[in-house]
């Protein structure tokens, strides 16, 4: 059976099944749920908890029907023996004339309190009571239902098309159930346990085979250049900066010093949080790196970025006779051509860019050391990618990957198994931590009128919003474009107020963010796009509206980008407390709260499971965040056993065939 055989798939649905990766029977089995709607009971109207919920009562009066500009709202009200409760459909005005007064009705969706504190139910869908219903990650031009209709048909075929991937002795030792059951499981669950279960078991079995495939690696470096670095270059570096380094910082750098003088590639992660240093480590690199003869590459996600790397490697490694260079997509051709000229003759000593670095036709003389900055931004094969740019035929480049996202050290094992991380503990002397507060909706005002003193004082200031444009089904999630437009009205109005979002045109955003950077812009209305690349030391308010709609880890992220200078900074987080937002108040310490992000919301949706590079890196850990270590052990169990030869086998060959391109990667690494 092929997948064209599958009834109601014509040619437009294959492609759009093609393009999420989707080309066989196997391949749409493996599409597994990402959430799951319980519909084995229902709730009574007068429950007052939020979350996604089903009712089932009658309906008082007939739906009314009101619009406010182009949104509508259709309203009823639900009744059951326990209490009534409103209910809420945006922009669904035929919701008015399929429901009817006294109509028996079991509707699912979610509840939720509002800002006037009333209890409301929005946007439910119609239901039947007594399954738990898959739900998947939308795939444009398939509905839902349609899709889970697919995957339900093909389902009988399960154990035909799922071989088992995982030796009978780790099925037994963790009481996993087999590939695919779990599979069935998974999309048609008979009880939420059972999901547990099986979800538990193909969360071991991803982990195991990445796992798998980084052991295979890890003690397979290449050659790389063994640099001659005298005893006395990091005094020397650090004596040129004009500040002590923390005790960190040269503990950092050594390890870094020590590996570029071996015979194999360094392959070495620096974690560290937000302005404890990283970037003068990096320069600290590059500096013992060219003065043994080599010329180094350092790569950032963003141009702006880029353009801060060399702006202030000009001033360092230029006063130490570095000669820096900048190549980023933004150049002319001219200035393109001669950065090209300048890299293949070995004039430009250090190189600071985009992914401009590795794109067609640039050529290095001698490049010695790679350096990627914001790790968590590229994946494996584009980091791979650029050292690969070493010498034809020859020896590796020394790679030293730079991340300011704190990563427990757990998840650190999965995602960076092929590095050796170092990590820099501690912040510089006089570093002032940032005040954060938690803001009530009634409040609003009040931090407005604060931010705008603190403007008028000659500081800037960032206020983020989760959204770029107002949804009907977040009707209560502020967009940046409507914050925008009502702010730059209301509170700020008068001010230099400018305006950026991820989608925004590369150029138009680029200008916006270098005119905020430049003290043009007293105030930047933005989404996450200014989570890395943007450092303002005049910046000393963040304002992020609805900020229960962020995970911990980016709300720190958002936090680090005020503060950067000598002055008090405050970072205001508008929502309602919650135990989860109170822990931003606690701690300025990013693994601390990178961990308490990992316990609730999961590996999955801290990493994000579509990065470059990372694809099939999509945990299903609900937050279990024992099983890390249990994949861990496992794995190295297994290795140091000469016993277990035959399990050795078959966790090579399965996982050398799922990330096949992945070990290809590290293996250049």
């Amino acid at each position: 059976m092929e997948l064209s055989s599958i009834r109601g798939l014509g040619p437009a649905r294959l492609e759009a099944l093609r393009a999420v990766g989707i080309v066989s029977l196997r391949d749409l089995l493996m599409y597994l749920p990402v959430a799951y709607d319980d519909l084995t009971e229902s709730a009574p109207c007068a429950l007052d908890m939020e979350g996604m919920f089903a009712f089932r009562g009658r309906i008082l009066q007939r739906p009314t029907l009101s619009f406010h500009g182009a949104l509508s709202r259709c309203e009823c009200v639900l009744e059951d023996t326990s209490g009534r409760l409103r209910v809420v459909w945006f922009n669904q005005p035929w919701m008015q004339k399929t429901l009817h007064q006294g109509d028996i009705v079991t509707l699912y969706g979610r509840l939720v309190r509002t800002k006037q504190g009333r209890r409301e139910l929005q946007n439910p869908q119609r239901v039947t009571l007594g399954e738990i219903r898959s739900q998947y990650r939308p795939i444009p031009g398939i509905p839902g239902k349609t899709l889970r209709d697919m995957i339900l048909s093909v389902l009988p075929l399960a154990d035909e098309l799922l071989e088992e991937t995982l030796p009978p002795m780790i099925l037994s030792r963790y009481d996993l159930p087999g590939r695919s059951e779990s599979v069935r499981t998974a999309h048609a669950p008979p009880s939420l346990d059972a999901v547990r279960r099986a979800r538990r078991r193909l969360a071991l079995e991803e982990m195991l085979m990445y796992m798998t495939a980084v052991h295979m690696q890890r003690d397979e470096k290449p050659e790389g250049y063994p640099m001659e670095i005298p005893e006395e270059t990091q005094t020397r570096f650090w004596k040129a900066q004009g500040f002590a380094p923390t005790a960190s910082q040269k503990k950092v750098l050594s390890e870094i010093l020590s590996d570029l003088s071996r015979k194999t590639a360094m392959s070495r992660l620096v974690q560290g949080d937000v302005g404890c240093g990283k970037t003068a480590i990096a320069f600290g690199a590059i500096y013992a790196a060219v003065m043994a003869g080599y010329q180094c590459a350092m790569m950032a996600p963003t141009e702006i970025l880029a353009r801060q790397h060399f702006a202030q490697a000009q001033k360092v490694l230029g006063r130490l006779g570095i000669t820096c260079g900048l190549l980023v997509g933004s150049l002319k051709a001219s200035e393109k051509r001669n950065a090209h000229e300048q890299l293949k003759s070995g004039t430009w000593q250090a190189v600071f860019g985009t992914h401009a670095l590795i794109s067609e036709g640039v050529e290095y003389q001698n490049l010695g050391l790679v350096i990627t900055d914001e790790q968590h931004r590229f994946g494996v094969r584009q980091r791979s990618a650029l050292s690969d740019r070493g010498i034809a035929g020859q020896k590796h480049p020394h790679v030293l990957v730079m991340s300011a996202t704190p990563i427990p050290r757990t998840l650190a094992l999965i995602l960076y198994g092929d590095l050796d991380v170092s990590v820099v503990s501690e912040l510089p002397a006089g570093r002032k931590p940032v005040r954060t507060r938690l803001v009530p909706e009634e409040k609003r005002h009040d931090m407005y009128a604060f931010l705008r003193r603190e403007v008028e004082k000659g500081h800037q200031a960032y206020v983020v919003c989760p959204l770029v444009e107002d949804s009907e089904r977040t009707a209560d999630i502020r967009s940046v474009q409507a914050t925008y437009e009502d702010l730059t009205q209301t509170e700020l109005k008068g001010l230099h107020v400018g305006l950026t979002w991820g989608q925004q045109k590369a150029d138009e955003k680029e200008q916006t963010l270098s005119a905020f950077a430049r003290g043009e812009m007293q105030v930047l209305i933005s989404t996450t796009v200014i989570e890395v690349g943007v450092n303002v030391p005049n910046a000393t308010v963040m304002v992020v509206e609805n900020a229960e709609r962020f995970g911990l880890s980016q709300l720190h992220q958002l936090r680090g980008r005020v503060g950067r200078g000598s002055k008090e900074s405050w970072c205001f987080l508008l929502a309602d407390a919650s135990q989860k937002l109170k822990i931003m108040t606690q701690t300025n310490d990013g693994f601390v709260i990178a961990q308490k992000d990992l316990e609730i919301r999961g590996p999955g949706d801290l990493l994000g499971t579509r990065q470059s590079g990372q694809e099939s890196l999509g945990f299903l850990l609900d937050g279990d965040v024992r099983l890390l270590e249990s994949a861990k052990h496992c794995v190295d169990y297994i290795f140091g056993e000469k016993s277990l030869a035959s399990e050795r086998e078959v966790l090579v060959k399965n996982a050398s065939e799922k990330y096949a391109s992945l070990v290809g990667c590290m293996a250049r690494n």
